[in-house]
């Protein structure tokens, strides 16, 4: 268990021993208990917002390819700098632009056909 402040990461295996000694201190009957709508009743939108299904893109996720790619150095630095896992950062950057271009391309059609 490793303790960062009032963060505390603890493995799989630590979070099933500490629930199987009692120390869970969820009341799960209670919630259990819950309807969908006092769920629904107990979530901050304020703090959460409102999630627009509208933007919804459905798909399954499919391999990733390795290729080679030529970007500036400053890009890749930038990218580096904000620590391990650059370039998943870097997909999911491109990621986002390439849903942004089929979002509007699905908002143009829709359009067309109203």
């Amino acid at each position: 268990m490793r303790r960062d402040g009032d963060i505390v990461s603890c493995t799989s295996d630590k979070l099933r021993e500490k629930r199987e000694r009692g120390e869970d201190l969820t009341d799960w009957e209670r919630v259990k208990s819950l309807t969908d709508e006092e769920i629904e009743a107990a979530i901050d939108y304020e703090e959460e917002g409102e999630f627009d299904w509208d933007n919804v893109i459905v798909g399954i996720p499919t391999p990733k390819r390795q290729i080679t790619l030529r970007l500036d150095g400053d890009i890749i630095d930038a990218f580096k700098a904000q620590g391990s896992g650059y370039q998943t950062r870097i997909n999911n950057v491109l990621r986002s632009y390439v849903n942004a271009i089929r979002l509007e391309e699905l908002m143009k059609q829709r359009r067309k056909a109203s």
